[in-house]
């Protein structure tokens, strides 16, 4: 009898009470509203405005709104703004895994000579055309949104993704640049069709004075005689076709320190005399490592894909969701 009356009793706790004992425990998610789903799925970066110094907390897909429409022009390619708004997406996520602490209590600034450009949708509106604005603004919105949460990334984690402007038809190894061993998904690649856009071709001209104390900012010791036909020559060419170094003079510059010295837009190019002044004739718009701009709109052109896109420019690579 006893028996059967604790059978009954386990029973009855096992069909009344145990439910109650989860339910408390493990609540169903059905009274969880949108806003709060949505919340969830936020992620939110620190950024640094360096005009003022103030730090803000921004969601992150908002942000790459203001990078986006800072970095690239809207009149490129949806397939191109969708690969650029990858690519800044995983360059944030790279910079904040990798935080130095360079900026305090922010992970990334907007300033593009530090990290990467960012404007707000007031600003950006201002500066388009009026016609044009709101059009702009919504092609950069569903460009960021369709790609939402998607980084790059190379062997589980979102690589350094550099990009710049305009690679003059083939991008550059980040060891010619910046030296070191440099990153295996960042390699010398070519693309078609840089040539028909306005960053292509620009030239910096000198005259023998002005060129003489630029560099002597950095090299005193510099003597040029300009009576020689070797008062200046190119040494050596990197992968990518840049100028390695250069002989001027006494001194011995690499093509990125001649770039910085005299304000050239790439390390690829000429120089030559002309009378008294010093021309440079320069190919290429950036340093030249990663996705180029112009080269990603000459492919979306083709009807590339922003994935494709992404895999012709960074080697090795995984496209996954945050």
């Amino acid at each position: 009898m006893k028996k059967i009356i604790l059978i009954y009793l386990g029973l009855i706790f096992l069909c009344f009470f145990l439910p109650a004992i989860f339910t408390t425990k493990f609540p169903e998610n059905n009274n969880i509203t949108e806003d709060e789903k949505m919340g969830q799925n936020r992620y939110t970066i620190k950024l640094l405005h360096t005009k003022t110094g103030n730090v803000q907390e921004i969601d992150l897909e908002e942000y790459l709104y203001g990078v986006v429409s800072a970095e690239m022009p809207a009149s490129y390619e949806i397939e191109a703004l969708k690969a650029q708004a990858i690519v800044a997406r995983t360059y944030t996520l790279y910079k904040e895994k990798n935080d130095t602490g360079k900026h305090g209590a922010a992970s990334i600034c907007d300033d593009s000579n530090c990290c990467q450009a960012w404007i707000s949708k007031e600003n950006r509106l201002a500066k388009w055309d009026d016609e044009k604005g709101n059009e702009y603004w919504n092609k950069i919105v569903s460009a960021v949104d369709s790609t939402k949460g998607k980084i790059i990334t190379y062997n589980g984690e979102p690589i350094n993704a550099f990009f710049h402007s305009n690679s003059g038809g083939t991008t550059e190894a980040p060891i010619d640049v910046w030296g070191g061993s440099g990153y295996p998904y960042l390699q010398t690649v070519a693309t078609s069709g840089e040539d028909a856009y306005s960053q292509y071709l620009s030239e910096v001209t000198l005259s023998k004075d002005e060129l003489l104390e630029k560099i002597k900012e950095k090299h005193p010791e510099v003597e040029i005689d300009f009576n020689k036909d070797d008062w200046a020559y190119i040494k050596d060419y990197t992968e990518g076709g840049r100028v390695r170094t250069i002989q001027m003079g006494n001194v011995l510059l690499s093509g990125v320190e001649a770039r910085t010295i005299f304000g050239l837009k790439s390390a690829n190019f000429k120089i030559e005399k002309e009378g008294d002044n010093i021309k440079f004739s320069v190919i290429g718009y950036g340093h030249g490592v990663g996705m180029s701009q112009t080269g990603a709109d000459s492919l979306a052109k083709e009807g590339k894909t922003a994935e494709e896109i992404i895999n012709h420019f960074y080697k090795d690579v995984s496209i996954e969701e945050l």
